[in-house]
């Protein structure tokens, strides 16, 4: 405690001019910083501040101050990075932040026939459902094991496809039904394109026969890394789904107190509630700071449009 705090707590039973002698401090200024603290006080907080601690109170510390700005512009906030850092840092708001996993989900010695890599070369993809891309990772359980994810996601939307419990799968194990499961839940919820692109690393599971039936009896086209070449592991739709995968661990087991999942039952829960949040609620930077559902159905809206003005000319 200073010496001006501790005055001011006995200022009650003692005279101020016998307390600052005491404490070796002028009257004067124990008076000078009170009137700070009085005007401390009085000092109404910026509603943008305020918003600030909101939204970041909402997003559970999964916002940086780069999507803080955004979202605090969309709500008439302008306010610039440097001011929410100072205004995080002295009100103790520290966002999460990713951290390193080892454990390794691809084992790519099966011998088995893999696609070559269709990505390569390809620009942006500019339509919803034009290319999915897909892998797998591990989730850790309190009593030492691991489950597994699988999910797919949309290339040009960054939509995780499907809907609650659509879309994805998790599993003890890593067999090819891990990520047939999730493909057949994700045609069910998202109904493919032709020649949608469906794009996954060199892994087993991506590579059995059941998984090829699939693709071929829904129309879509298989496509996979290449062996050997590092340069694959910086292509977007590699990158896409490692950067989900980041965020997911960062944004769901960090905000626990202990980061694991409780059970195999507890983890598809939890899941659940962050791809709902992921697909509606976070905003994407690499989509305009769009949510990616957002994102998702405006360009099915446009694909549609077009396909009218396409009949209409076609039948005059």
């Amino acid at each position: 405690m200073s010496c001006y705090r501790f005055i001011n707590a006995e200022r009650g039973h003692y005279p101020v001019r016998r307390l600052c002698p005491v404490l070796g401090v002028p009257a004067s200024g124990y008076y000078a910083w009170q009137t700070g603290q009085q005007r401390a006080v009085n000092q109404q907080t910026p509603a943008w501040e305020t918003a600030l601690v909101k939204t970041f109170g909402v997003h559970q510390r999964r916002y940086g101050t780069r999507r803080l700005q955004v979202a605090l512009r969309q709500n008439g906030h302008a306010v610039g990075r440097q001011r929410l850092r100072t205004a995080m840092c002295r009100r103790g708001l520290h966002a999460l932040q990713p951290k390193a996993y080892t454990p390794r989900t691809t084992d790519s010695t099966h011998g088995l026939r893999c696609a070559p890599n269709r990505l390569l070369d390809q620009p942006k993809p500019t339509q919803a459902n034009q290319v999915w891309v897909s892998d797998i990772t591990y989730l850790p359980l309190a009593n030492g094991n691991w489950a597994y994810l699988r999910a797919f996601q949309d290339m040009g939307t960054k939509h995780v496809v499907g809907r609650t419990r659509q879309g994805w799968h998790v599993g003890a194990t890593m067999p090819e039904e891990l990520v047939t499961t999730a493909l057949q839940r994700a045609f069910f919820a998202q109904s493919p394109t032709p020649d949608l692109l469906v794009h996954s690393d060199r892994g087993g599971q991506y590579c059995g026969n059941a998984y090829r039936a699939l693709l071929h009896r829904h129309g879509a086209v298989r496509s996979q890394c290449r062996r050997g070449e590092c340069y694959d592991n910086a292509l977007p739709g590699t990158t896409q789904a490692e950067s989900l995968w980041s965020r997911l661990k960062t944004e769901v087991l960090e905000l626990r107190e202990w980061p694991v999942f409780a059970d195999l039952a507890n983890a598809p829960a939890s899941i659940a509630d962050y791809f709902d949040y992921y697909n509606h609620d976070r905003l994407h930077s690499s989509i305009g700071y769009q949510t990616p559902y957002r994102a998702h159905q405006q360009l099915l809206q446009t694909k549609c449009l077009h396909k009218i003005k396409q009949g209409i000319r076609a039948s005059c």
